[in-house]
């Protein structure tokens, strides 16, 4: 089975990658359109140079290795994707040959996660406007995209992935509540940038706390993102 697990930046993705790859029967690759995303958009990321060397910038090459063999041989395929990197131009056609699942957080914790790594986040930074138009993407080719909620993973993560599992029609497997310190192999490049915390844990975080403010200048895309966000919640498992 192949898997493309669509979020936004600070969403709990990385960390469900990890599960994934703990597993053992399955293959991972972490945001694989990032080189391709900051080619086409000139966008100045940290680490663009390094990005850019280290990935295939033609989408379309992207995309047909993301179809193509299984690296390892492996049972399953877990492909972290970025939703904000599929901007226009970007191909959405293989899409229709993987299972689709959109992974979603409170808009006001990834603006609040996001600022503290790069300032003022725009809304298309974030990804929920293009999470949405994906999740329909997904509905028009025939699909019931499966949504999760970061909130509830970390609620109760070993009931939230085994559901997540049912839902996908493999085994779940207790190896995915937990990891090594350190990283993992199949890291993107940028992981020195935004990995810190997962690469200092070994499993799920606890529950999260009360919302975090968000600041003056962050409110129009708070308002902005939640109606994406609501719209999505609405559909979770």
């Amino acid at each position: 089975m192949r898997i493309a697990m669509w979020s936004g930046p600070r969403n709990l993705s990385t960390a469900m990658m990890y599960a994934f790859g703990n597993r053992g029967d399955c293959a991972v690759v972490d945001e694989p359109f990032y080189a391709a995303y900051l080619a086409q958009t000139g966008l100045d990321h940290p680490m663009r140079e390094e990005i850019l060397e280290s990935q295939p910038q033609d989408p379309v090459e992207v995309a047909q290795k993301l179809l193509g063999p299984v690296p390892a041989a492996k049972p399953h395929f877990y492909q972290k994707h970025m939703t904000q990197h599929m901007v226009p131009g970007m191909p959405r056609d293989w899409m229709r040959d993987v299972t689709n699942v959109f992974l979603i957080r409170h808009p006001a914790r990834v603006i609040a996660s996001y600022a503290a790594k790069r300032e003022n986040p725009t809304l298309d930074d974030i990804g929920f406007r293009q999470q949405a138009e994906l999740f329909k993407l997904c509905q028009d080719l025939g699909q019931n995209p499966i949504v999760i909620d970061s909130h509830d993973i970390r609620e109760a993560p070993a009931a939230k992935l085994e559901q997540l599992c049912d839902a996908l029609s493999i085994p779940s497997s207790p190896k995915m509540l937990s990891w090594p310190k350190g990283g993992h192999a199949n890291d993107g490049v940028w992981a020195p940038v935004w990995y810190g915390a997962v690469w200092n844990s070994e499993g799920f975080a606890g529950p999260e706390g009360n919302l975090p403010d968000v600041e003056e200048e962050q409110q129009p895309v708070l308002k902005a993102a939640m109606s994406y966000y609501e719209e999505m919640k609405s559909r979770k498992i």
